[in-house]
């Protein structure tokens, strides 16, 4: 049995220890609320932008009358030969199996594939790093490297999730596919609507189908034992676990520019579909990267509510090895003290 001194050193560590995972949790549970605001804050938008092209379709001819192929690069279908798999992951650990998920369903949809070519695009350093040790870097000249190969990655940008990277990363996703180096788009993230309701889904990007539908290529829902974790971690860190009620905001959003009435346009109805598009696939992206940050802080805050409680498991289970061990010194030393009296 270890000494009373050795207990209590690692009784110290443990609350320390202990310490840090409930500053941590606190912490997840602050930035989860405030993602949930930017997540709920960018609806709108994508609502309305969604109703302009709706409404621009009915008005802009898409596809050419005479062949019925479609005029914008974004839109035409072609066989897949090369599809783009865009995976977002988190930037750091103690998230418990967030990220660990997220690879694994990449990994299962690259196995739907194993007759096609794919390039990876590595959102977060976890999906970086994962990539790297087992696909090589794709050749800046365009010649293939291999079956599957990194097309491009990006780390830092979910620590905190920015338009403008959404908007730089659909940059490169369009070129690829107006070049044709790629025939298909997917994006593997976690889908967040509240704490409780979350789901790791893979979800088509290009080529457009049709504009405000999405269609899902697979969708893994969480336990219910997780389910119960994340409701205890909720009520510990005082999150609300039910998802906010926005319907009257996205009510108004999806009544604008549905009217049945001639709208008139600046610019030509398809060229201002032109230009609006690639921002339609940026939306989509951006609302990816926010769901899957609000995710990834919510994963951390259940990780970190569960060793703050294994930990005080630990020093409860210390404090009684440590009370057995004092309680057999005192026995012993009573022993010695009777033993040598009656030796006298």
């Amino acid at each position: 049995m270890a000494n009373l001194l050795d207990i209590r050193r690692r009784i110290r560590s443990v609350r320390n220890t202990r310490q840090i995972t409930k500053a941590m949790q606190m912490v997840s549970a602050a930035k989860l609320r405030r993602a949930q605001e930017r997540a709920i804050a960018a609806r709108p938008y994508a609502q309305m932008l969604t109703n302009v092209l709706k409404s621009l379709v009915s008005r802009a001819e898409i596809y050419d009358p005479t062949t019925g192929e479609a005029v914008n690069p974004l839109l035409v279908r072609r066989p897949e030969k090369t599809a783009l798999l865009i995976v977002v992951s988190g930037e750091k650990g103690l998230a418990g199996a967030f990220n660990s998920n997220i690879l694994k369903a990449a990994a299962k949809f690259l196995e739907t594939k194993k007759d096609k070519n794919v390039e990876i695009l590595a959102m977060g350093r976890k999906s970086r790093d994962y990539f790297h040790r087992r696909y090589p870097m794709a050749p800046e000249s365009g010649e293939t490297a291999g079956p599957i190969q990194i097309a491009a990655e990006y780390a830092g940008l979910m620590n905190r999730a920015q338009f403008h990277s959404a908007r730089e990363i659909t940059e490169k996703v369009v070129q690829l596919y107006t070049q044709g180096r790629v025939d298909s788009v997917y994006i593997v993230y976690n889908e967040f609507k509240s704490v409780l309701t979350q789901r790791l889904v893979v979800d088509d990007v290009l080529p457009i189908e049709k504009i405000g539908e999405q269609t899902r290529e697979m969708t893994e829902e969480v336990s219910e034992e997780e389910r119960k974790h994340r409701i205890e971690a909720a009520m510990h860190a005082g999150v609300g676990v039910r998802a906010a009620d926005t319907s009257a905001i996205d009510t108004k959003a999806a009544a604008f520019a549905t009217a049945p009435v001639d709208y008139l346009y600046e610019q030509k109805p398809a060229e201002l579909f032109r230009n609006l598009l690639p921002r339609y696939i940026t939306v989509q992206l951006f609302r990816a990267m926010l769901e899957s940050e609000a995710a990834e802080h919510a994963a951390r805050m259940t990780a970190m509510d569960s060793a703050t409680s294994n930990a005080s498991d630990m020093i409860d289970a210390l404090t009684l090895a440590m009370n057995r061990a004092r309680q057999a010194k005192i026995t012993k030393e009573i022993i010695e003290i009777v033993s040598g009296a009656a030796a006298q």
